[in-house]
């Protein structure tokens, strides 16, 4: 499977959707949580893609271990996002996988240009 790195600075702002969970693996009678090969759990984030003018999409990105500091509605930043196009049979689709999901930065307040405590006048 090719695997194909994502530019995130295209995709606009993104936000969790939906909270990180363990990613889960099997049959329903038998799932277990899914591991990278060095033993670590791996997460899935669902994330809201909004980009200038588009409607919004939501993607399932899987992370290896728990993301830190994301809930619904905070807004994230992706490391080393790639895509994989995948088929089984006659399914097919695109599967989404990030180095690492951190909250974005918060923005600092708008700074003004008149000086503290002068309103203007004579």
């Amino acid at each position: 499977m090719q695997s194909i790195p994502v530019d995130t600075t295209r995709l606009g702002v993104l936000r969790c959707a939906v909270a990180p969970e363990p990613k889960m693996t099997g049959l329903e009678e038998k799932k277990e949580v899914k591991r990278d090969r060095e033993g670590n759990t791996i997460w899935t984030v669902g994330v809201m893609v909004r980009q200038d003018g588009r409607r919004v999409s939501v993607i399932e990105v899987a992370v290896p271990g728990e993301p830190k500091g994301i809930a619904e509605g905070v807004e994230v930043r992706l490391t080393g996002l790639e895509a994989f196009a995948w088929a089984m049979g006659d399914r097919h689709g695109i599967s989404f996988r990030a180095n690492a999901i951190t909250p974005a930065p918060a923005a600092a307040p708008a700074a003004t240009n008149a000086p503290a405590g002068k309103t203007g006048g004579a």
